[in-house]
């Protein structure tokens, strides 16, 4: 998506250790004129996929998937990384490491909000290590639900996890590819 490549060039900012900050439009301020259209690309991507429900980690995916989930007309389920008194009893989890907080969380989504005959789509703002889509995947599975594919906004294809979900034959669509960054950098790859 070339336009999310343009936002990446001129708004996002690369900090130590490749983390690139895109908080000025896609996780903490959200441009939501943009973000809805990159749920209608993620809709597109996906149509005829038989998608019941998307998957996403709260909480910088929620705007991506709520996004993409109003273009596929689905409901959006996100796993919770705290529990809480409201969280249900019943519930799916699974461990995941964030790179960016450098922290593993427990991640839990309530039995009730998946169900076996769900097709899901698991949506994301970043993939880089792929700790939170295998979790998401983890939990898909433990439900017995089908899983449709995974929808990132940005992948981080230096850091293998897209590549290696592909020949596992996970089907990634990601809208952004970095190849390459530096410090004063970003290398897309050709789509």
């Amino acid at each position: 998506m070339k336009a999310l490549e343009q936002k990446i060039l001129k708004e996002g900012t690369v900090l130590p250790g490749n983390v690139l900050k895109v908080g000025s439009f896609l996780n903490q301020k959200i441009d939501s004129d943009f973000i809805a259209e990159v749920g209608r690309e993620i809709a597109r991507l996906y149509e005829g996929c038989g998608v019941t429900k998307i998957l996403t980690v709260e909480s910088s995916g929620i705007a991506i998937a709520v996004a993409a989930g109003i273009a596929l007309h689905v409901p959006v389920v996100f796993a919770k990384k705290h529990r809480s008194a409201n969280m249900p009893s019943s519930v799916y989890t699974a461990s995941v490491y964030s790179f960016t907080h450098k922290e593993t969380y427990e991640i839990a989504v309530g039995n009730e909000y998946i169900e076996s005959g769900d097709v899901v789509l698991i949506v994301d703002d970043f993939l880089a290590n792929g700790n939170a889509v295998r979790g998401l995947m983890r939990i898909t599975e433990e439900a017995g639900a089908q899983l449709a594919g995974c929808a990132i906004a940005i992948e981080k294809a230096f850091q293998g996890a897209g590549d290696k979900l592909r020949s596992e034959g996970v089907r990634v669509e990601s809208l952004a590819i970095i190849e390459k960054m530096t410090d004063s950098s970003v290398e897309f790859r050709a789509q």
